[in-house]
């Protein structure tokens, strides 16, 4: 008869678990599974009542079956049994005892997927052992089928999250590539060379060059704090009106006090702009300058003295109005070079965690103020190179390059 009664309730559970199995391979939806799952156990064992807690992506737990259990326990009393590893009974807990006799755990890869908590109409040991051992064995079933839809679904979603960003780097590249000058003087009273060598895919350096109406030459280099999409969009809305303000009667004191202005209203004072703007004049060979917190370019005469341009105010994007001002002004730098970079090249690591740092910068560029141009950054990039010997460079990169002639 035991035999018989042992044979009828495996003819129970497998039929139970068939059904569970054809519901997750129809991937029909959790709720759907919850509820098959629901009707199978009644259905076909001796419960009474059951009720299935399981996370939510908040952290707390929530209630997804009950049945025959009129209370809905909270995250706060369920907090007891989060560490539990094996089927537990209930008679130590008067507040759930006075409902449920057991509590099972549903554990997946050493993760807590859900607890059911169970009251069976069943007065034989065995039969009992054997009804929750396969109650757990269900559940384990859908509870990983549903933990895997999830993992599906992250998949997806994160999936989808990458393809934006994908094309949102797409546009920020582009973007960025229309930042910078289609073409730089190589010939005449200002020649320029650039290097720019981004970090990332969208870096958050800038140069540029303008021809300016009156004969003069305007050039700049920049850095924004920050990098990828943000950096981007910040430094084509400075490019943009630089570019604007630019093209009227240049007053370096005008330019640098609207730009700080435009920008503060942009950025909201979450990122800043260092830049260093330079106006060569040949009819008088005369230079005027102003550095806002960037790098200070070199200046290299005939002679091979190195002065730094450090003339100005500070970073660009916190205070309105600016909390000081000087323009630097430089008389007769005919025959001169210009080497203007952002703080990627100083800050070059070897791999005893050593700063390339100024003085190499210093000393290279006063041994080959002479090269041609592209020749200068070549060679310094080489030395860079094997300097750090191995890996990328740390931040984006830029040179500028300018010699004056008259």
């Amino acid at each position: 008869m035991a035999a018989d009664q042992s044979r009828n309730i495996a003819q129970l559970e497998l039929q139970a678990l068939l059904e569970v199995t054809q519901a997750i391979n129809q991937n029909l939806p959790e709720v759907n599974l919850y509820k098959i799952f629901r009707f199978t156990l009644l259905a076909n064992l001796n419960i009474e009542r059951i009720g299935l807690y399981a996370p939510h992506e908040s952290g707390d737990w929530e209630n997804k079956i009950s049945v025959g259990g009129e209370q809905q326990f909270k995250h706060a009393d369920l907090v007891p049994f989060l560490d539990i590893n094996k089927i537990t009974p209930l008679q130590g807990c008067p507040f759930l005892a006075a409902t449920y006799q057991f509590v099972i755990p549903v554990p997946h890869k050493n993760q807590l997927l859900a607890l059911v908590f169970i009251k069976l109409n069943v007065n034989n040991d065995k039969e009992r052992e054997e009804t929750l051992r396969f109650v757990q064995l269900v559940a384990n079933v859908l509870m990983v089928a549903i933990e895997n839809k999830k993992l599906v679904r992250d998949q997806i979603k994160r999936e989808a999250r990458r393809e934006s960003m994908r094309k949102e780097l797409d546009i920020a590249r582009l973007v960025q590539t229309n930042l910078f000058p289609q073409a730089l003087p190589r010939e005449g009273a200002c020649i320029c060379e650039a290097t720019y060598l981004p970090h990332d895919e969208v870096g958050g350096d800038y140069y540029d060059f303008i021809c300016l109406d009156d004969g003069k030459f305007l050039f700049c280099i920049a850095d924004v704090s920050g990098k990828g999409i943000p950096a981007a969009l910040l430094m084509s809305n400075f490019q943009a009106s630089l570019r604007t303000l630019a093209r009227r009667a240049v007053d370096l004191n005008d330019l640098i006090a609207e730009l700080n202005f435009q920008l503060k209203q942009n950025a909201k004072a979450e990122h800043f702009i260092t830049v260093f703007i330079g106006v060569y004049n040949p009819q008088d060979a005369g230079l005027e300058y102003i550095n806002a917190g960037h790098n200070p370019p070199l200046l290299v005469t005939l002679e091979g003295t190195i002065k730094q341009l450090e003339a100005g105010t500070t970073v660009l994007g916190f205070f309105d109005p600016l909390p000081f001002m000087e323009i630097g002004r430089i008389e007769a730098v005919a025959g001169s070079l210009l080497f203007a970079y952002t703080d990627g090249l100083v800050e070059v690591m070897n791999q005893q965690e050593e700063m390339y740092g100024l003085e190499r910068v210093q000393a290279f560029i006063r041994q080959n103020a002479t090269e041609a141009l592209p020749d200068l950054h070549q060679g310094i990039l080489e030395e860079l190179r094997a300097y750090k010997k191995e890996g990328p460079f740390g931040d984006d990169l830029t040179l500028l390059s300018c010699r004056f002639g008259s």
